[in-house]
């Protein structure tokens, strides 16, 4: 019996001594108007009711620096005045096989050809940040929205942003909308120092905007896009591809009320929930989907705070938010 007991002991022993598994929680990254200072963060233990975590997690540095620029946007040289303003909008992270997370985001509304980059173990330390020249020579006058997905297949990670065009390049389906006309680009990078030269990404032929990419299984990719053509559209849509760098097929469904934009899914169980920024509304919406061709409506079982604009969601280990707490008590104590 003694020798039973011992080495139930010892097991028991063993056992607490193993690391225990972390449960998956989800962080939510935003900013606030007028995006001037800096990354906010939301989270989750559900996917679906989210919390704020007080205060700014990265508080932009570069941007535009200079009194005024052109605008490219029409055919004409138009001089259009922005002052100097670092400015964060559309936060975009993922996080990297060795743990490392990346975060890409927009620098300006206009003038800015690149798009800001810094990078973080535990989302309280970043590094230095970067802007990186992705439209640099080329004929528009942004780069808005940059999302970043990792491509474990490829080993490499993808961003994907817009940017207008000409006038004189508009189509048909172009002119159905009022105001200016974007496509969607891509790059790829293995170590945020080389990056392959921009290329043409989803082009459906009209102005489109927000492509967010994502992996629903083997071969099995889907972008979420939003037509930006108003008054009218404005409103979201996906396309598929057994490649994240495509082609993508053929459009599903609207889902999204019109004047929605800014769309991110995450994967709760076994649905995707597409959360969208309804900004005429001032409000988040969201839907659940299987196979991103049939979607329902579940705007009353979520939850996010007022003022939480255009970002991404990823799942993390709930280490990462029990440090993203303490971090924020911190900061609070030393402000009584």
């Amino acid at each position: 019996m003694q020798k039973f007991i011992l080495a139930t002991v010892a097991l028991l022993t063993v056992a607490c001594s193993l690391p225990q598994s972390e449960r998956d929680v989800y962080l939510f990254t935003g900013f606030r108007e007028p995006a001037l200072d800096g990354l906010h963060l939301l989270y989750s233990y559900d996917g679906y009711r989210w919390d704020s975590l007080q205060g700014v997690w990265l508080t932009p540095r570069i941007g535009n620096q200079q009194p005024e620029y052109y605008n490219h946007h029409s055919e004409q040289m138009e001089q259009t005045k922005f002052y100097p303003q670092s400015m964060m909008r559309d936060p975009s992270i993922t996080q990297g096989p060795d743990g490392v997370f990346h975060l890409v985001w927009t620098l300006g509304w206009a003038g800015d050809l690149g798009f800001g980059y810094a990078s973080s173990k535990d989302l309280i330390t970043w590094s230095e940040q970067r802007r990186i020249p992705v439209m640099e020579g080329q004929k528009t006058n942004n780069v808005w929205a940059p999302e970043i997905f990792y491509d474990e297949v490829k080993g490499h990670f993808m961003i994907v942003w817009s940017s207008s065009i000409l006038p004189v390049d508009y189509t048909e389906a172009d002119k159905l909308g009022a105001n200016g006309c974007h496509r969607m680009y891509y790059t790829t990078t293995k170590d945020f120092v080389d990056f392959s030269p921009a290329a043409p990404f989803y082009d459906p032929g009209f102005n489109s905007i927000d492509g967010f990419v994502l992996k629903k299984g083997e071969g099995e990719y889907v972008t979420i896009v939003k037509d930006n053509r108003k008054p009218g559209y404005s409103d979201l849509f996906c396309v598929t591809a057994e490649d994240a760098e495509g082609p993508y097929g053929h459009p599903s469904e609207k889902f999204a009320p019109t004047y929605s934009e800014g769309a991110c899914a995450v994967q709760v169980g076994e649905e995707w929930l597409i959360y969208f920024d309804a900004y005429k509304q001032y409000r988040f919406g969201a839907v659940a989907t299987k196979d991103f061709k049939t979607f329902t409506p579940i705007d009353s079982l979520i939850s996010v705070p007022a003022g939480h604009k255009h970002g991404t969601i990823v799942k993390v280990k709930e280490s990462v938010l029990e440090a993203l707490k303490a971090e924020e008590a911190r900061r609070a104590s030393l402000n009584e």
